[in-house]
């Protein structure tokens, strides 16, 4: 409706410039009949001077002077108004054209096996002018696995394509979104659906600097394994060196008669799962066996009273 608007807009000045246009011939082509007639009528009066004797060279080079004058002041007026309607027009087309060069980007979700850009660009080149193109590769270790089990192609598993024109995206986004790629059944990918979304507000700046930050991301993780390798191999030689060394030491010491030291480790070796459970049952265990015992002496207790209850008891009812 905007565009529309813009349009009739722009039809509405370009018939009031021609209509202006109009007027001001118009208005030239009278002048120009006025100054003829007056041409005219000032040759009949040379004419009769000339014919009397009276004819003054003076006043016809004063009269042709102002005369051109005014024929350059009118020629200035036309040339100035073209002017400014050949800016206007040029105003007009750089802001169509402005407008028309906002790219637009769709994100794409899912990206069947064995599908190239080529092929994408070829089926999306269709509705509309495409620029850019970018499909994310799978990661490293599903590559390693794919290339153990036999398997050298590189698939992908998301992309986005950068279309010239972002109404042309939209449109394309709410369009294709949940249908098939392929037009016909026996089309390759025709059993697979497009998974589009346009993007708002976003530019390919912002996909390059993610790639560039996840690429800084994965170059800073290598340098950090790459050195705790180094640091590991570097303390196993150390120590495989100084046990060399104590070892000769021990050696030279056995041949000289020496008593030698064999040191030994005071460490505790960590539980391992089994034997804490089977702490934990016996810990169960031997709180069971309290509790049976305490019951047990209760038992007993009770057992040993009831001799004097059942005196007591039985001496009150004879009395």
């Amino acid at each position: 409706m905007r565009r529309f608007g813009h349009v009739k807009r722009n039809c509405d000045r370009s018939s009031s410039k021609k209509s202006q246009k109009m007027e001001r011939r118009e208005e030239d082509e009278d002048t120009k009949a006025i100054a003829q007639s007056e041409d005219e009528e000032e040759q009949d009066d040379e004419e009769e001077k000339r014919e009397d004797g009276d004819f003054d060279d003076d006043d016809d080079e004063e009269e042709g002077a102002f005369a051109d004058r005014r024929d350059d002041e009118d020629k200035d007026v036309g040339d100035k108004d073209a002017v400014e309607v050949k800016e206007k027009k040029k105003k007009v087309k750089n802001v169509f054209q402005d407008r028309k060069c906002v790219p637009g980007i769709i994100y794409l979700g899912h990206i069947p096996p064995r599908f190239r850009p080529k092929q994408l660009r070829n089926l999306l080149s269709v509705y509309g002018e495409i620029g850019r193109i970018f499909l994310q590769p799978e990661d490293r270790q599903v590559r390693k696995r794919k290339k153990k089990a036999g398997l050298r192609r590189c698939d992908f598993t998301e992309g986005w394509v950068e279309f010239r024109d972002k109404r042309v995206a939209k449109k394309v986004a709410a369009s294709l979104h949940n249908t098939p790629m392929g037009t016909r059944k026996r089309q390759r990918f025709s059993s697979d659906l497009w998974c589009m979304k346009y993007l708002h507000r976003f530019q390919w700046i912002h996909l390059s600097e993610r790639l560039a930050y996840e690429q800084t991301v994965l170059n800073q993780r290598l340098r950090t394994e790459v050195s705790q390798a180094k640091r590991e191999t570097n303390f196993y030689l150390n120590n495989v060196e100084k046990s060399a060394h104590l070892d000769k030491l021990r050696k030279k010491r056995q041949r000289d008669g020496e008593q030698v030291e064999e040191k030994t480790w005071d460490f505790t070796q960590r539980q391992t799962e089994e034997e804490i459970q089977m702490k934990k049952k016996r810990k169960k265990d031997s709180v069971l066996q309290k509790h049976l015992d305490k019951a047990r002496l209760m038992e007993q207790k009770s057992q040993s009273n009831v001799s004097l209850l059942a005196k007591i008891f039985n001496s009150k009812p004879s009395q």
